[in-house]
């Protein structure tokens, strides 16, 4: 079989291609005061979404918001964008004919991370929160 197999579903195209979001966000956004409890846990929300016009300069695909809630959000009030995500090709690693195998990225000294190497480096966030972790 030449491509991924496709099926056609409710009028979504299905695919065996696997698709993983990774995403990196700067903690000290959070909005405390939108986590909620759950019967296991402290819970935070969040939604991701497409850059308008695909990957960016940093290899970037999307931007991660924290969702406030039904209530503020339709008050007008937006959450804070604590970060960006990039999609990850899980079939790539397997060298897959057809499909992306380059290299994953690559720690540099500092906690940087290279996506690619004429990217340019993401500045380091500002510490302006208080959150303890």
């Amino acid at each position: 079989m030449g491509g991924a197999a496709k099926v056609l579903l409710d009028a979504k195209e299905i695919t065996d291609e696997k698709k993983m979001r990774k995403a990196n966000i700067d903690v000290k956004k959070i909005d405390k005061t939108a986590l909620f409890e759950g019967a296991k846990g402290t819970y935070l929300d969040l939604v991701f979404f497409d850059n308008n016009d695909g990957r960016d300069q940093y290899g970037n695909d999307g931007f991660v918001v924290q969702d406030i809630g039904k209530d503020r959000r339709l008050a007008g009030e937006r959450g804070p964008i604590l970060g960006n995500w990039i999609e990850l090709d899980v079939n790539a690693s397997r060298n897959i004919p057809g499909q992306d195998s380059s290299p994953p990225p690559q720690s540099q000294p500092g906690g940087a991370v290279t996506r690619h190497e004429n990217a340019a480096a993401i500045p380091p966030p500002e510490d302006d929160d208080d959150i303890p972790f």
